[in-house]
C-alpha cells in the first residue's frame, strides 16, 4: 500500500438563517460524491482563513464571504480513493447580500484541469449530517 500523504484543506460553514451552504458536483451522481460543502487545499504559504475565503468564491461563484471563526481542525483518511489524510481546517463563514434558492457555478482550478460543474444551494442546518465524507464532523459546534 503508498504511503499515505497528509493535506491541509479547509472547509467552509457559511451560515445564513438556520441553513447550510451546500453544492454537489453535477457531473457525478450523489451516490459518488454526495453533497458537500465549499472548500479544499491550501495554497503553499497561503492563510487557513484566506484559503478559505478563496475556495468558498472559487467554488460558489460569489462574493461578499466573512470568516466568524475557526471551529477546530479534524483528519479524515480518504482512502482508497487517493491515500491521503486530510487534515481539514474547518471555518465558519456568513454571505452578505441576497442568493438565489439554488443556483450553478463552476470552479475553474486555476486553468489547470478541466472545470468542475457545480451545483450549490441551501439545507436546513439540522439535516447537516448528509455531507459526505466526514465534512459534518464540527456542525455542532456552530452552537457553541
Amino acid at each position: 500500500m503508498p504511503e499515505k500523504v497528509i493535506t491541509n484543506k479547509v472547509l467552509c460553514y457559511v451560515v445564513r438563517e438556520g441553513r447550510l451552504l451546500v453544492l454537489r458536483h453535477t457531473d457525478f451522481s450523489y451516490e459518488e460524491v454526495g453533497i458537500q460543502v465549499p472548500g479544499g487545499s491550501v495554497r503553499p504559504g497561503e492563510d487557513l482563513a484566506d484559503a478559505a475565503l478563496r475556495e468558498a468564491r472559487e467554488e460558489t461563484g460569489l462574493t461578499g464571504f466573512t470568516v466568524v471563526r475557526k471551529l477546530g481542525e479534524t483528519e479524515y483518511d480518504i482512502s482508497p480513493h487517493r491515500f491521503e489524510i486530510q487534515r481539514r481546517h474547518v471555518f465558519k463563514l456568513t454571505l452578505h447580500g441576497p442568493t438565489p434558492e439554488r443556483w450553478t457555478s463552476q470552479e475553474d482550478h486555476d486553468g489547470e484541469q478541466e472545470p468542475t460543474r457545480l451545483e450549490c444551494f441551501w439545507i436546513p442546518l439540522r439535516t447537516a449530517h448528509v455531507l459526505q465524507s466526514g465534512q459534518g464532523a464540527l456542525v455542532g459546534r456552530l452552537f457553541d
